[in-house]
């Protein structure tokens, strides 16, 4: 039964808020694109990119017309747009979107805003997955050290970007300078999150690998 899988309850309780919104507000309200996008992302949890995109592209064009392109949330929601196209493989129109969210952002928030970072840190993946591991390794680099002055080393977004970064040093050969990064990014998650949360295991199941593939 569909019950018996958490993922996809959170799907149907998603498009149960979604329908409900839609019917109280209408289609383009505020509330509903939101709802829109809740429901997008139950569904990349799924694995379900074309119809997460499908709702994602009706909230950057709703957002786009009653907020304007330039506001925060129509820039949040063209950034997971971008994400969802560059795991779809569209890598070049992926990147122009997420270079176009990290102006907004910095026009907004600040080179340091969380935002900001978090676009930062989101093209970073898309030009790796393109092949510039060097250039991604630097814009990762400048993000950690700026979450770090900022945000401080246990910030959940630092512990993304450093295991973004662990990934990126693997990639490029950098086998021990890798390991230890995902070393340290394990035992913060630990501390933060404790030792059975998903993410700490994650990580953990990452470092794993390292260790096996590497011979740590």
């Amino acid at each position: 039964m569909s019950g018996d899988d958490p993922r996809q309850s959170a799907v149907e309780r998603q498009e149960g808020l979604l329908a409900q919104a839609s019917q109280s507000f209408g289609d383009e309200h505020p509330h509903t694109l939101t709802a829109m996008l809740d429901l997008a992302e139950a569904l990349w949890t799924q694995g379900r990119l074309i119809a997460a995109r499908r709702l994602e592209e009706q909230v950057v064009s709703g957002r786009r017309r009653l907020l304007g392109p330039a506001h925060a949330e129509t820039l949040k929601a063209t950034g997971k747009l971008a994400v969802t196209m560059a795991a779809q493989g569209e890598l070049a129109e992926a990147r122009q979107l997420q270079e176009e969210v990290v102006a907004g952002m910095r026009a907004l928030d600040g080179e340091t805003g969380r935002d900001t970072l978090r676009a930062i840190n989101n093209l970073a993946g898309t030009i790796a997955a393109q092949g510039d591991l060097g250039a991604a390794r630097e814009l990762l680099q400048s993000v950690i050290a700026a979450i770090i002055d900022e945000y401080g080393e246990q910030h959940p977004d630092c512990l993304a970007a450093m295991g973004n970064l662990a990934g990126i040093l693997w990639q490029e050969g950098d086998h021990a300078e890798a390991y230890e990064l995902q070393r340290q990014v394990v035992e913060l998650y630990r501390r933060v999150d404790g030792a059975g949360d998903r993410t700490t295991l994650a990580a953990a199941a990452v470092l794993e690998t390292m260790e096996r593939d590497g011979g740590f």
